[in-house]
């Protein structure tokens, strides 16, 4: 289609990076207003709340892309997503890693991306070591290990949910309502997560309907943050040798919108570390996140907000392997506390938020 949209001066591959900064941008708005974070649906003191506002999301997600899937408009066929050797043991301990590490810093990389754009800058170091073990992990020196682990594959018949489509999706969109709308949220609030959600099937149109082009093609992608932030790293660092694409301009983006909205409304706050053992514990955690990001293949919001909808086993593994690794890591931090804990009068910092 992108022949017919008359870009004369423009290739398919460079109107994607504006297009990326565009729902870059949306997403950092949404978020910083919505306080969009899977972590916080977990394990936050809010945490019903936050689901509701993800499962929101979740179910515009689902319902945007099947309805794309349905409509012809693109097609999940020749995704990495639906691999038929599905590496179990990569997805599994990446995922649970991932977990771990979203706990220790208290965000998951898309909602360190939108704090670092509001003046946080712990989640902006966290960023930079995320993405900096994650662009090892993909091509460096921590590759190896990746292939290795990636290499124990289990195969199965299909790569996605078996049986139908449209009955998979209903369950999931008719879940995801009904905790989201019981999860005491205002309706203003549901409505920036729902147009969270409508951003992921928008993505996936833009890349592989909108923007296709047969003779300089681009990867069908939507909204992550794993393979994006590594991206942006290396762009960062190396732009005189590589070109901008979908993941620069997605990162450049959010962190905009985030800084806009914070800017706007008035939650603008420079934050930092406050001592050497919560920048221990911070830069563990994103190590823990860009590894294991990538043997998961994705993030929760790549893996899960992304990935859910194309309705692939290998990203529901992924997102459930993540919650797994949040929710055991928060209760081994909650009984080190606990034998920790000593009576003080003085208010315990949080970390991040």
């Amino acid at each position: 289609m992108f022949e017919s949209l008359g870009f004369e001066n423009f290739t398919a591959p460079e109107v994607t990076v504006f297009f990326a900064l565009g729902l870059g941008v949306a997403f950092g708005l949404l978020a910083e207003r919505s306080k969009f974070c899977f972590r916080r649906g977990l394990v936050g003191d809010d945490r019903r709340a936050a689901m509701g506002v993800w499962l929101m999301a979740l179910a515009v997600a689902v319902a945007g892309t099947q309805a794309a899937v349905y409509a012809e408009l693109i097609s999940f066929d020749d995704h990495r997503f639906m691999t038929t050797d599905i590496a179990v043991p990569a997805l599994v301990l990446g995922g649970v890693l991932f977990g771990a590490g979203m706990v220790l810093t208290r965000g998951c990389a898309s909602r360190l991306t939108v704090l670092a754009g509001s003046g946080n800058l712990r989640a902006l170091i966290v960023m930079l070591v995320f993405a900096f073990v994650a662009h090892a992990t993909l091509k460096g020196i921590l590759s190896p290990l990746r292939t290795t682990l990636g290499g124990f594959t289990w195969s199965i018949e299909s790569a996605a949910l078996p049986g139908s489509a449209l009955i998979w999706s209903g369950l999931i969109v008719l879940g995801a309502l009904i905790v989201a709308f019981r999860s005491g949220n205002r309706v203003t609030t549901l409505g920036l997560a729902a147009l969270i959600g409508a951003l992921v099937p928008l993505g996936w149109v833009g890349t592989g309907y909108v923007l296709y082009d047969d003779f300089d093609p681009v990867a069908m992608e939507s909204l992550a943050f794993t393979s994006t932030a590594s991206d942006s790293l290396f762009y960062g660092i190396a732009s005189s040798a590589v070109s901008a694409n979908f993941g620069t301009g997605l990162i450049g983006g959010v962190v905009l919108g985030s800084l806009l909205a914070a800017l706007v409304f008035g939650s603008f706050r420079w934050q930092s570390f406050e001592s050497p053992a919560q920048t221990g514990r911070y830069l563990l955690g994103g190590t823990l996140m860009g590894f294991g990001g990538v043997l998961a293949g994705g993030c929760t919001v790549g893996a899960g907000l992304s990935g859910i909808p194309t309705l692939s086993v290998s990203a529901i593994i992924a997102i459930a392997a993540i919650a797994g690794g949040a929710l055991i890591t928060q209760r081994i931090l909650s009984a080190l506390e606990i034998e920790s804990a000593s009576p003080s009068t003085t208010p315990r910092p949080l970390p991040a938020e």
